[in-house]
C-alpha cells in the first residue's frame, strides 16, 4: 500500500504539507489519535515508532489493553438482494458467506 508505514502491527499514514514543509501522519485503524511528524522521511519514521512505543507503554502502565487495528472482522452493509445472491452463491459452492467474501476481496486486491 502506498503512503503508509508499519511498526509493531500498527499502520500509519504518510502525508506531506508543502505549506509547512513537513511530513506528518497518524496511526490508522484505531480510535486513539496517535499522530507524528518529521522534516524528512527518517524523522517521520522515528517519530512514528516513538508514538507507537509511547502508546504501548501508557497502556501497559495503566493496565489497559492496547487497541489492535484490523482485527479480521468488519460489518458490511449491502442491498438485501445482493446479500441473498451472495448467500446462495456461497451455499452452491459449499463454503461460508465469510469465505466467499474473503475470496472476492483477495481476487479484487490481486487485480490491482
Amino acid at each position: 500500500m502506498n503512503n503508509t508505514i508499519e511498526y509493531k502491527n500498527y499502520v500509519g499514514s504518510v502525508e506531506f504539507s508543502q505549506e509547512d514543509n513537513i511530513f506528518y501522519g497518524k496511526v490508522l485503524g484505531i480510535k486513539a489519535l496517535l499522530s507524528y511528524e518529521g522534516t524528512n522521511a527518517k524523522e517521520l519514521v522515528e517519530d512514528f515508532h516513538s508514538v507507537v512505543d509511547e502508546y504501548l507503554e501508557v497502556c501497559k502502565s495503566k493496565n489497559i489493553k492496547p487497541e489492535k487495528a484490523y482485527k479480521g472482522n468488519f460489518n458490511v452493509r449491502i442491498p438485501a438482494e445482493l446479500h441473498k445472491l451472495a448467500a446462495i452463491g456461497a451455499m452452491s459452492q459449499q463454503i461460508s458467506l465469510n469465505n466467499l467474501v474473503e475470496k472476492a476481496l483477495r481476487n479484487y486486491l490481486a487485480s490491482k
